[in-house]
C-alpha cells in the first residue's frame, strides 16, 4: 500500500514541475478525461458520416432511379444525372455498417466513458499506462482517417457488405469495389483492432490494480463492471478477426486459398482450390457476436448507473446484474453459428447453437426485469438522460424480443437476410447502444466539460428520435416477413414487392426526420462546451466517486489524498441518513450496517 501511495504521490509531484504545452495537453494527452473527450468527438465525427450514409441509402431505396442533386453533389462519378449507381449502394452499406458498428459504437462508446469514468469511478489518479492509453486513441484516429481515406479511392470504397465475406473481398477483380478500396478498408481495421486490444487491456489492468482503499469488487459500480467484462470480451475475441482479416489479405495479394476455392471469372477457372468462404464466416462471426455484447454491454452500465440516480433507489438486484454481465460474456463467445443457420452447416450443429443463443435470453431478461423494478415507486428524475435510459429499455426489450425468431434455425431460415433481420439488430444493438450513448452524454457531460447541457433541447431531442426511430425500424419487421432481402439497391424489378413500395417511403421519411434533428444535438453538444451554464460539482446528487472531484479538470483527478471508499455505490434513500444520497466516502456512522445488495 506504501508503494502504491508513493506511486501517487510522484505523480502529484511529476504533475506540478512539468507545465503542460497545447499539444501535450490537447493532442498528446496522457490524461484520461481528455483522451475520453478525444474518443466522443472522434467518433461524433465518424457517427455524422455514418448516418448521411444511411440517409442517402434510404432516399435510394424510397425513390429509386430518380435524378437527386444530392447524390450528384455527395457521390461525383457515382451518380451520374444523379442517379445513384449500383455498384455504390453496396459500398454505402459497407462502409456505413462498418463506421457505426466499430468506430461509434465500440470506439466512440466503450472509449469516450472507459476511460472517463474507470479512473474516477475506482478512486484512480489515471488509467494504468497514461502512454498505452494515448497510443490506443491515436491508433484509433488513424484507423478513422484510413477509412475514411477509402471512400475517395477511385475505384470506389470497399464494397461486401460490413461482413466483408468472400469471395467478393479476396477477390480484387470481382467488382470495383474488391479493390484498393477493401485492402484499405482491411489496413484501417488491422490498426483498430491494435487500438482496441491497446485500450481493452489498460481498462482491464487499471480496474484491477488501482482500485482505492476500501473499494472491493462488490463495491464497484455497474459501469465499471461493464467496463471491465467488455475489455475482457474484447481482449478474447478481437484477435479472431485480426487473423481474419491478415489471411484475407494474404488470399488477396500472395496467391492463398484460405477462402477461396473453385472460382470460374467470364468462364476462366482461377487457379485457387482447398479454401472455403464458410472458414472466414466462422472466423468473423466469432468476434461478430461478441462485438454485439463489447457495443451494448457499456450502454447497458451506464443506463443502470443513470436509473439508479434519477429514480432515486438503489439499483434492483445488483448481485444479479453482475452475474448477467459475467453470463452475458461467457455465452456471446458460443453462439456465433446463429448468423449461419443456411450456410450448410450440419442440422445438429444448428440445433446446439439455437440452444445457445436462446439461453442468453435469460441473463438479458435479468436486467430489463431490474431495470424495471429499479424504476418502480421511485422519485423519477425525467431529464433528458433518464429518457434515453428508458428509451434504452424500450428498444432493447422490443429489438430482443425478434432475436427469439432469428434464434431459432427452423424460423430464421425464412426471414434470413431480409430486412426483418436489418429490424431487430438495429433496434436491439444499433438504437439501443446509441440511447446508451446519449443518455451518458447528457448524465456526465458536467464532468467531461464542466458545463450543462441545454435540457429543452436535450427533450426535443429525445422525442423526436425515439418516434423517429420506431417509424424507421417498426415497419421494417413487416417488410422483412413479406420476403424484402435487404442490401439490394432498388427493387422496381420484382412486382412481388410493388405493394410494399409505399411503406419504404415512410420509413424514409421518419429516417430523414430523425437524421436532422441530429443536427440540434450536435448544436447542444458542441454550444454548451463554450456558452453552457457552469455545472455545479455534483449536479445529479450522485453517490459515485467521480462527483467528489472538482469540477475543474487537472491530471490526478483529486488534489491531495485519494478518497477511501466506506460504502457500497447505490446507497440512495437509506433510512439511517436525511438526506436521499450518500457518497461512497462517508464513513458509515456508529451502528450503522452497510446496505445488503
Amino acid at each position: 500500500m506504501s508503494a502504491h501511495a508513493d506511486t501517487h504521490a510522484h505523480e502529484e509531484d511529476h504533475g506540478h514541475h512539468h507545465k503542460e504545452t497545447f499539444v501535450t495537453k490537447y493532442i498528446f494527452s496522457q490524461d484520461h478525461k481528455m483522451i475520453a473527450k478525444q474518443y466522443l468527438i472522434t467518433g461524433t465525427i465518424m457517427g455524422v458520416i455514418g448516418v448521411l450514409m444511411s440517409m442517402m441509402m434510404r432516399i435510394q431505396i424510397a425513390w429509386p432511379e430518380q435524378p437527386n442533386v444530392i447524390f450528384e453533389a455527395l457521390l461525383g462519378k457515382w451518380a451520374p444525372d444523379g442517379v445513384m449507381d449500383a455498384d455504390i449502394y453496396l459500398a454505402l452499406v459497407t462502409i456505413h455498417g462498418t463506421i457505426m458498428v466499430f468506430f461509434v459504437l465500440t470506439a466512440g462508446l466503450s472509449g469516450t466513458f472507459s476511460n472517463l469514468l474507470i479512473p474516477l469511478q475506482i478512486g484512480a489518479r489515471d488509467m494504468a499506462s497514461g502512454f498505452l492509453n494515448m497510443v490506443s486513441y491515436w491508433l484509433f484516429f488513424t484507423s478513422s482517417v484510413v477509412m475514411v481515406i477509402s471512400l475517395f479511392v477511385e475505384t470506389g470504397p470497399a464494397a461486401a457488405g460490413w461482413t466483408i465475406y468472400p469471395p467478393l473481398s479476396a477477390l480484387p477483380m470481382a467488382q470495383s469495389g474488391s479493390g484498393m478500396g477493401m485492402t484499405l478498408w482491411l489496413v484501417s481495421m488491422a490498426i483498430f483492432i491494435a487500438s482496441s486490444l491497446l485500450g481493452s487491456l489498460n481498462y482491464i489492468v487499471t480496474v484491477i490494480n488501482l482500485r482505492t482503499k476500501g473499494m472491493s469488487m462488490t463495491r464497484l459500480p455497474l459501469t465499471i463492471w461493464a467496463f471491465f467484462i467488455t475489455a475482457v470480451i474484447g481482449v478474447i475475441s478481437f484477435p479472431v478477426l485480426l487473423s481474419a482479416a491478415l489471411l484475407l489479405i494474404m488470399d488477396r495479394s500472395f496467391g492463398t486459398s484460405f477462402f477461396l476455392s473453385d472460382i470460374f471469372i467470364q468462364g476462366e477457372v482461377l487457379h485457387y482450390q482447398g479454401g472455403s468462404p464458410v472458414l472466414f464466416e466462422h472466423l468473423f462471426w466469432f468476434l461478430g457476436h461478441p462485438e454485439v455484447y463489447i457495443v451494448i454491454l457499456p450502454a447497458m452500465g451506464l443506463v443502470s448507473e443513470i436509473m439508479a440516480s434519477n429514480s432515486r433507489k438503489p439499483i434492483f438486484g445488483y448481485r444479479a446484474m453482475v452475474a448477467s454481465i459475467l453470463a452475458i460474456a461467457f455465452l456471446s463467445t458460443i453462439v456465433w453459428g446463429h448468423h449461419m443457420f443456411i450456410s450448410g452447416m450440419n442440422p445438429f450443429l444448428g440445433s446446439v447453437f439455437t440452444f445457445t443463443t436462446l439461453l442468453i435470453a435469460i441473463p438479458s431478461a435479468v436486467k430489463a426485469f431490474n431495470w424495471i423494478t429499479t424504476l418502480w415507486k421511485g422519485n423519477i428524475q425525467m431529464n433528458p438522460a433518464m429518457l434515453f435510459s428508458i428509451g434504452f429499455v424500450s428498444t432493447f426489450i422490443t429489438g430482443g424480443l425478434t432475436g427469439i425468431i432469428l434464434g431459432d434455425s427452423a424460423l430464421d431460415i425464412n426471414v434470413h437476410d431480409t430486412y426483418f433481420v436489418v429490424a431487430h439488430f438495429h433496434l436491439v444493438m444499433g438504437i439501443s447502444a446509441l440511447y446508451g450513448m446519449f443518455a451518458g452524454i447528457y448524465h456526465w457531460y458536467p464532468r467531461l466539460f464542466g458545463r450543462m447541457l441545454n435540457k429543452n433541447l436535450g427533450y426535443i431531442h429525445f422525442w423526436v428520435t425515439a418516434v423517429c426511430a420506431y417509424g424507421v425500424f417498426f415497419p421494417m419487421h413487416f417488410i422483412g416477413m413479406a420476403g424484402l432481402p435487404r442490401r439490394y439497391y432498388t427493387n422496381s424489378n420484382f412486382p412481388l414487392f410493388d405493394d410494399i413500395a409505399n411503406v419504404n417511403v415512410i420509413i424514409t421519411t421518419f429516417a430523414l426526420i430523425g437524421g436532422v434533428v441530429q443536427i440540434l444535438y450536435l448544436y447542444n453538444f458542441f454550444g454548451s462546451i463554450f456558452y453552457g451554464k457552469k455545472a455545479p460539482q455534483n449536479p445529479w446528487k450522485s453517490t459515485t466517486l467521480e462527483w467528489t472531484a472538482p469540477v475543474e479538470h487537472m491530471h490526478g483527478n483529486w488534489p491531495g489524498e485519494i478518497p477511501h471508499v466506506h460504502r457500497w455505490a447505490y446507497d440512495y434513500s437509506n433510512p439511517s441518513h436525511d438526506v436521499d444520497f450518500v457518497p461512497q466516502n462517508v464513513p458509515l456512522k456508529e451502528g450503522e450496517e452497510e446496505l445488503h445488495h
